[in-house]
């Protein structure tokens, strides 16, 4: 009975150990261009069906919703401020944007 406790353990440990996830941050930039391309999202939490994203350089935005379980649920890639999130359940998700070489991840909660 031991062996069968500590084989599940391995099992889950190395099971954690290979999976691929989304860490969610409330705002992350990997550029030094922070200031020059600050993505702002709002309503958060929303209760409707658009989802507005703004950005100063006017760009199109690559936009990617995450579920909890790291699966994307929506990709889309918007030239305009809106982004239409009707599809999604009430539930937390992460949003991950990208202009250029900068990229933003925000938590986003619907209601």
């Amino acid at each position: 009975m031991k062996k069968i406790y500590l084989l599940l353990i391995f099992i889950g440990v190395f099971s954690l150990s290979f999976s691929t996830g989304v860490q969610a941050q409330s705002s992350f930039n990997t550029t030094d261009q922070e200031e020059e391309e600050e993505i702002r999202i709002f309503p958060n939490p929303i209760s409707g069906d658009i989802l507005n994203i703004t950005s100063k350089s006017g760009k199109s935005i690559t936009c990617r919703v995450f579920n909890v379980l790291g699966k994307t649920v929506l990709y889309k890639v918007i030239t305009t401020e809106k982004l239409n999130i009707a599809a999604l359940p009430q539930g937390v998700y992460v949003l991950r944007m990208k202009i250029g070489n900068v990229t933003n991840v925000q938590k986003l909660v619907r209601q």
